[in-house]
């Protein structure tokens, strides 16, 4: 079951989850959204913005592999929108919602312009329609193809109001060829950045060093103390408004330059690094683009070296997307960076088919257990019971096991218990600026 994201204030019984995915049911949602229109008009809340996403040819995969294969793939999208959105809105409430079948809905309340909510559906599109791998031993991979559709909330409107015109909305976009997004009012919005003008603006941003750099604090499990940080980049755009890290790469593989992004991050990143005391670890996030090259590990430990923050010190993290390429050729771009002291994570293990085959082939120090792994360990034996055997396992393998979006003591409780050695997440911090987790450090 994979994460439910909520609200501070907000709790949720299981018997109003999707059993499939374990996101808001459709009669959860327009709870959810009665409440939040009744905060807005008594202006206790930010506008409220949805959209409803339909996922096409899912039944052609239903056909070729089977139910149960679709149903999975269904999984893996509803984490992909998970996780979109615990970085694009992590300082504003949202949640996601299966409705049915491959439709979902995703609603936020935030101060969110309408060149930001359609710049996100885009971003969000293109990582829905990623290759998703299939779990059979060699089955290969399949793209489901999106469809969104878009609205901001106006006075008068009701949760059923809403879903109707989501849905009149959506019917629109599936009849005209090639339309993926289609706002509620029958227009796009008139965009002031074109692609064309957005990959001009990102250039300008790196050379100008305006992508923000921000770091997750990470801590030991036992000790509670401090063992380093995540980086992670934002962007502050001067016309479309905050970008998180996921739409950010999204929006720099259109425009062909993640390579360039994801080098001046970590670049940054390391400089400002080496003012941290010395017994702090960085963790910095891999792309397909990065270990596609083949000079990428020459290049990285060069970078390193004239940060001069020490190797050992450093973690670089991979997601099954980098691995989707050729797992030998994978193994041989890391093990120099190996050889030179970098630790190696898998990072969002539990988030799509955790191939057990990288395991093998990889030469991988941790594991970063997905937040879906851990939202239910406190209260369902079941999930009690799988994080159990991912943590023998990984024990078996020599490996090192990080849990990530901790937001509950009484899971950080579990994991402790179970001997997890590092934890994540806003129940300890969210993602700071340097001068702030300068001042973590001092603290």
């Amino acid at each position: 079951m994979i994460a439910l994201e909520l609200g501070a204030d907000e709790d949720m019984d299981s018997d109003k989850r999707d059993a499939l995915t374990g996101l808001v049911d459709a009669a959860q949602a327009k709870v959810r959204i009665a409440r939040w229109l009744e905060d807005w008009r008594g202006a206790a809340g930010d506008p409220l913005h949805a959209m409803l996403i339909a996922v096409g040819r899912i039944d052609t995969v239903n056909l070729a592999y089977g139910a149960t294969t679709g149903d999975s793939a269904l999984v893996e999208i509803a984490q992909r929108i998970v996780h979109f959105a615990s970085d694009e809105f992590e300082t504003a409430e949202w949640f996601a919602a299966r409705v049915a079948g491959g439709t979902f809905l995703m609603v936020t309340r935030d101060t969110c312009s309408r060149e930001r909510w359609q710049w996100f559906a885009e971003a969000l599109a293109d990582a829905i329609a990623m290759p998703i791998v299939m779990p059979e031993e060699g089955g290969g991979t399949v793209r489901l193809w999106p469809r969104i559709a878009l609205m901001r909330a106006v006075e008068g409107d009701e949760p059923d109001r809403i879903l109707d015109h989501l849905a009149n909305a959506l019917h629109r976009a599936k009849e005209e060829r090639g339309r993926r997004v289609a706002w509620v009012s029958g227009e796009l919005a008139h965009l002031g950045v074109s692609n064309q003008q957005l990959e001009a603006d990102m250039l300008a941003a790196i050379d100008r060093g305006e992508i923000e750099i921000v770091f997750q604090p990470q801590y030991t499990m036992a000790e509670d103390r401090l063992l380093g940080a995540e980086a992670l980049a934002r962007w502050q755009h001067p016309q479309i408004g905050r970008l998180g890290a996921n739409t950010l790469f999204t929006l720099a593989e259109r425009t062909d330059h993640v390579a360039q992004l994801s080098r001046h991050i970590a670049e940054r990143a390391l400089e400002m690094a080496a003012a941290w005391p010395a017994d702090l670890h960085l963790s910095l996030n891999v792309t397909p683009a990065d270990l596609a090259a083949a000079t990428f590990p020459i290049e990285f430990l060069a970078m390193v070296a004239r940060a001069g923050f020490p190797a050992e010190r450093i973690t670089i993290e991979i997601t099954e997307q980098v691995l989707l390429s050729d797992l030998e050729e994978v193994a041989r771009a890391l093990q120099p960076l190996k050889l030179a002291g970098v630790t190696i994570a898998l990072d969002d293990f539990g988030s799509g088919y955790s191939n057990f085959r990288y395991l093998k082939l990889l030469p991988i120090d941790k594991l970063k257990l997905d937040r879906s792994m851990v939202e239910g360990i406190a209260e369902d034996p079941r999930d009690l019971a799988v994080l159990r055997a991912i943590t023998a396992m990984a024990k078996a393998l020599e490996l090192r096991v990080v849990a990530e979006g901790i937001e509950e003591e009484a899971q950080h409780a579990v994991l402790r218990g179970e001997g997890i050695e590092y934890y994540q997440g806003f129940l300890k911090s969210v993602p700071l600026g340097q001068n702030d987790f300068l001042d973590l450090t001092a603290r």
